[in-house]
This record gives structure tokens, C-alpha cells and sequence, in this order.
């Protein structure tokens, strides 16, 4: 027998299972690391999403890092409003009692006779609904305005301004007629032409958040083709904490759909499959500041399946209890805190 001789065959090796359409989009859930398929489609999606340049300037942020940075603004924003609330909490019943009953016994003794007061009754009333009103608005820091005036049209609530504190600022560079149609939730329309004047070329928002400590300055686009422009020319101008969202709306779209956009979105930004397969339709675009409760399920449950392996449900679960713990032991550290008995406890940051 000749050593030259091998075993088996070598075309085994070359056979390969036959592919069936039907099953194409069927993919395993079991996580086996990293493999060059993996890698190769890693590359195809860089390729097709982003405009990566060797002579790039500024500092990128990944869609998902933004997910993560709205929903703990978010969840720092509602804490400390719950805080305001029971440090105030100050019954005004009381007050309002107490304010009566002084003016009521100031007007009494202010009186000349005791023939005079029935006749004076109605003004006495109409000075207490005064004072009460002028203390109540001194109180309440609304000035001169009486309480039975109704409250100015253009005046808009807490949830309609923007989170107090917000640690970043969001600017659409595209022009003003594509931000009306969509754009980011707490976005601002800077279109990049605004970087052209001479003369006042930035908002004063911008001027406040610009090389500010602890705060952001984020630009984004449809596609990066605007934003990097944009981003280079305000580096070049002495921007150090700015940052491009890496794919702009069109990552968006993709990896967080409903939840971070309000408007429909470009046709370029929305996938093919999502085209071919007909999109619902989507309300117009509203000018607001805050995400809603239900948006920010949405966008914490979509920020799981993207992060966490699809396979370990459990561990998005155990996430999930994880989170909801610390956030009802930091309220509870912060109620302790107020009512005197977590005195030794450091204050919540």
C-alpha cells in the first residue's frame, strides 16, 4: 500500500448543503462570536450606512450611545421633578384660609362704625379677593396677573420646553422645510447656510452649549453628506465637544423605528424591505422637546434587542428588573433623604 495513497475523498470537502429561498431570512439565535460572515456583513453595513474619511476632524456618536444618553436624561429628568414636588409640597388651602381670615379682621377694624360695616361689606370683599389674589401671585412668582385671567395662548407647559439641564444640545443641519416635515425629537433647525453669514452665525443656544463643561453638541443629517460638512467647519472654528450621530436618520430609522423621529421619514432613510413592504402612515412632524412614557418603553425595549444578543432573553429580562430596582431604591434613597432618615446616605447625583 502507497503512502501517496489518501483517504476518502477530496470532493467531499467542496459539497455544500443546497440553499432554499423561502428560508433565506431565517438566522440562528445562537451566538457563536466573532466569524468572518459576521464581519463581512459588519463591513457591507459601514459601507452603506456611513461616510467614514481618513481626514475626519470631529468626534462621532453611535445611535445607540443617543438612545442610551435620552433615556438617562430622561429618567434624571423625572426624578428630580418628583423631588421638586415633595419639597413643595405646601398646602394652599391653609394659606389661602389664614390670608382671608387676617384680611377679613384688618377690614373689620379698619372700619369707622358699626352702621358703616354692612355698607362696607361689598368692598371688604372685593379688597380680601384682591390682597388674596395679589399674594397668591407674589407666591406662586406670576406678579400682577390676576387669577381669574386666562393663561396666554402662547404659553407653553413643562413638558413642552426643553429637559432642565440637558447635558446635550441636538442641531438638524438640513434646511428649514425638511425639519418641518421630520426630524429628531428635542432637535433644533440650524441649517448649515447659517454657518455662511458673517454675522451672527450661530443661535444663542449654540453659544451657550459651545466648549461648555459637561455638556454636548450634536449635529446630524439624512446621511452624513451635510452633517460632516457642517461638523468640520465649527471644529475649524474652535468646537471641541461636538460630535456627529454616526448614519444620521437613516441608522435611525433602521435601528430604532418610532421612537426617536417625529414625522415620516425621507424615502432615502427608510430600508427596502420596509418600502416594499408598505409603510403605515405616519402624523405629520410636531415641534416638541420631550419624549412620552410609551416612547420611551418603546425605545428602552428596542435598545435591547440591538445591544443584547437576541438569544439571551433572559438577560434583557434580568436588565430590565435590574434597572427598575435601582430606579425604585434611588427614589427611595431620595424620599429617606427628605424626610430626614438617610441623613448619613451621600445625596443623589
Amino acid at each position: 500500500m502507497s503512502l501517496k495513497q489518501g483517504m476518502g475523498n477530496a470532493e467531499y470537502l467542496k459539497r455544500r448543503i443546497p440553499k432554499n429561498a423561502k428560508y433565506q431570512h431565517v438566522k440562528t439565535r445562537l451566538d457563536t462570536g466573532c466569524s468572518l460572515s459576521k464581519y463581512m456583513e459588519k463591513v457591507e453595513d459601514m459601507k452603506r450606512n456611513y461616510r467614514y474619511r481618513n481626514d475626519e476632524i470631529f468626534k462621532r456618536l453611535k445611535v445607540t450611545t443617543f438612545a442610551q444618553l435620552i433615556l438617562q436624561v430622561a429618567s434624571v429628568s423625572e426624578l428630580n421633578a418628583s423631588v421638586n414636588e415633595s419639597e413643595s409640597s405646601t398646602p394652599e388651602d391653609a394659606l389661602s384660609v389664614v390670608s382671608e381670615a387676617e384680611l377679613e379682621s384688618l377690614t373689620v377694624r379698619s372700619s369707622g362704625s358699626n352702621s358703616s360695616l354692612s355698607n362696607d361689606r361689598v368692598d371688604a370683599g372685593d379688597a380680601i379677593s384682591t390682597s388674596r389674589s395679589t399674594l397668591l401671585s407674589v407666591i406662586s412668582g406670576v406678579g400682577e396677573l390676576s387669577l381669574n385671567h386666562s393663561p396666554d395662548p402662547g404659553f407653553s407647559p413643562d413638558t413642552d420646553r426643553p429637559y432642565p439641564d440637558c447635558p446635550y444640545l441636538l442641531l438638524d443641519v438640513r434646511d428649514r422645510e425638511q425639519y418641518e416635515s421630520c426630524h429628531i425629537i428635542s432637535a433644533h433647525s440650524f441649517p448649515i447656510a447659517s454657518l455662511s453669514r458673517t454675522m451672527n452665525p450661530y443661535t444663542k443656544e449654540v453659544l451657550q452649549y459651545k466648549n461648555s463643561p459637561g455638556k454636548i453638541i450634536i449635529v446630524y443629517d439624512e446621511d452624513e453628506r451635510t452633517a460632516s460638512q457642517a461638523a468640520t467647519t465649527m471644529c475649524q472654528r474652535g468646537f471641541e465637544n461636538l460630535f456627529m450621530l454616526s448614519g444620521g436618520l437613516k441608522v435611525v430609522g433602521q435601528k430604532f423605528p418610532g421612537s426617536l423621529v417625529t414625522g415620516p421619514l425621507p424615502p432615502q432613510c427608510v430600508s427596502p424591505s420596509e418600502s416594499a413592504r408598505g409603510r403605515r402612515p405616519t402624523p405629520p412632524a410636531v415641534q416638541r422637546w420631550r419624549f412620552t412614557a410609551d416612547e420611551l418603553g418603546r425605545l428602552q425595549e428596542q435598545l435591547d434587542e440591538t445591544v443584547l444578543p437576541s438569544s439571551n432573553s433572559s438577560s434583557r429580562l434580568s436588565s430590565r428588573v435590574s434597572s427598575l430596582s435601582k430606579t425604585s431604591s434611588s427614589r427611595q434613597s431620595s424620599a429617606s433623604s427628605l424626610s430626614g432618615r438617610g441623613q448619613s446616605g451621600r445625596p443623589w447625583k
